[in-house]
């Protein structure tokens, strides 16, 4: 792969172009793309989506919104760091930067690590399960049909994976090509370079698999209806490699950012919430080292302790533990920047990167590898997610959607039968006429008249629907439609 094609501006739908001389006031491709994405109604629909805390009161605890806000800081920090490592250190490697290039790879991740969770539905991770969960038990079900048929005979094998596999990746994707309101049909119709950076798994829903040895297999990242533009993204940025969609080099970095914000800013809202104490975090954390210690280099282990002593010393010298807490997530994320930059940029690494070969988290053997495995899953799982107060939130949560797919899904069956035994009830064009004109605009200028695909595309109706909502409107449509006021 080249820089100069991975960081295509391009854009499907047409140049953007300004009401004005652009040679007198020129604005550059990446930056009209950050002016469209900051005023976008679905990036402000994030202020009012989970991060880890479902309907959540606190305006301490953050965000999708302020959760993206930080992965894109992040995601430019990282940028910047390896942008000079590039110059310093692989000027023989044949995939060399110019200062044009530069400025372009920072306004990229800028951009990506705004819109990286743009496709997650309400309530976090967890309504991501959900809505899996629901299709998955549904197309089990012989009741669950259309025309009297089960629903999951009208469906070929990777419509049933996208639907029982809902991803918040692939959902970005599809969003941004397909379902945001425009005057054409490419959605935003951003770049291409900052579209692929969002591709982060260029698998479709019938090969990802989540122990697999590359981590581009974890997840799906596109689904079947989306296929054809994820092809043409990659041909024009240049990420086939004999016959293979590879990751753009730039989703690598968003990874990272993506892993950092995370691993650090949760544990934060969490500590905050007084899920744990700093003496237990620090003994845990002290525990997975020791569990750890016999993978770990001298260097890992020195490193990986360095973050927890330099902890302590907060301690030591701050007014209060969440302060205390504070600035260690601010010198933790240097250090997990540094280190992830570095290993974009290794000698070992970036060829196999620029070549499509590399298989894992640019953070993997780095000095701060054993410390991301505990702050991002080791701690989270004992302190956060097993916690009750969360779990009660969850449950609730899986009420409000689960009753929500039961009233849409069924309503939309019959959205094209105009007369016959087949029509939907006044009830059900009632539920119909409560989807956004641009998500019904989108299914009618993708129908292809073929009944199992347009099956297929109301189903993803209704996830763009569901998965659209904030929290809170998910919360007051479900107490609306079942009665309560």
């Amino acid at each position: 792969m080249q820089w100069e094609a991975l960081l295509s501006a391009f854009r499907f739908g047409g140049p953007e172009e300004m009401p004005y001389d652009e040679t007198r006031y020129p604005i550059g491709e990446f930056e009209k793309d950050y002016n469209k994405i900051i005023t976008s109604a679905s990036f402000r629909r994030l202020q009012d989506k989970t991060q880890v805390f479902p309907l959540e009161k606190s305006d301490f605890v953050r965000t999708r919104l302020t959760h993206s806000i930080e992965v894109s800081s992040l995601a430019k920090r990282i940028g910047s760091m390896v942008i000079r490592n590039i110059a310093a250190f692989q000027q023989d490697s044949g995939y060399t930067l110019t200062g044009e290039q530069a400025s372009s790879i920072l306004d990229i991740l800028t951009c990506a690590g705004l819109l990286h969770d743009l496709g997650n539905p309400p309530f976090g991770h967890f309504g991501e399960v959900i809505l899996s969960d629901w299709f998955t038990r549904h197309f089990q079900d012989p009741t669950f049909t259309y025309k009297g048929k089960a629903i999951g005979t009208w469906l070929t094998p990777s419509m049933q994976a996208d639907l029982q596999n809902f991803e918040g990746n692939a959902q970005t994707l599809r969003i941004l090509t397909k379902l945001h309101p425009s005057f054409h049909t490419s959605g935003m119709n951003l770049t291409a370079a900052v579209l692929n950076t969002l591709v982060k798994y260029p698998t479709d829903s019938c090969h990802f698999d989540k122990h697999h040895s590359n981590n581009k297999f974890h997840k799906l990242g596109y689904y079947t209806a989306e296929t054809a533009q994820l092809t043409a993204i990659a041909a024009q940025t240049g990420t086939v490699i004999q016959g293979e969609m590879v990751r753009h080099p730039l989703a690598y970095i968003l990874e990272a950012a993506d892993d950092i914000a995370y691993a650090t800013a949760d544990l934060e809202d969490a500590h905050k919430k007084k899920l744990f104490s700093l003496q237990e975090f620090m003994g845990y954390y002290r525990s997975r080292l020791a569990y750890y210690a016999s993978d770990m280099t001298e260097k890992q282990k020195e490193k990986s302790t360095s973050l927890v002593e330099e902890l302590e010393r907060q301690i030591a010298i701050c007014p209060s533990e969440q302060t205390a807490f504070q600035n260690w997530v601010e010198y933790a994320r240097h250090w997990l920047a540094y280190s992830a930059a570095y290993g974009f940029t290794s000698q070992e690494n970036y060829g196999a990167i620029m070549e499509g070969t590399y298989t894992h988290s640019i953070l993997q053997d780095t000095f701060h590898q054993f410390s991301m495995e505990i702050l991002q899953k080791d701690i989270p799982s004992v302190f956060i997610f097993s916690n009750s107060s969360i779990v009660k939130l969850e449950l609730a949560a899986q009420t409000i959607l689960s009753a929500l797919l039961d009233r849409f899904v069924p309503a939309i069956f019959y959205l094209d039968e105009t007369a016959g035994p087949f029509c939907q009830t006044k009830g059900d064009k009632k539920l119909t006429s409560l989807i956004s004109d641009n998500y019904l605009r989108s299914y009618w200028n993708q129908r292809r008249g073929v009944e199992s695909y347009d099956l297929y595309l109301r189903l993803l109706l209704v996830t763009d629907y569901i998965s659209g909502m904030t929290d809170s409107y998910a919360k007051d449509l479900y107490q609306i439609l079942q009665g309560i006021y």
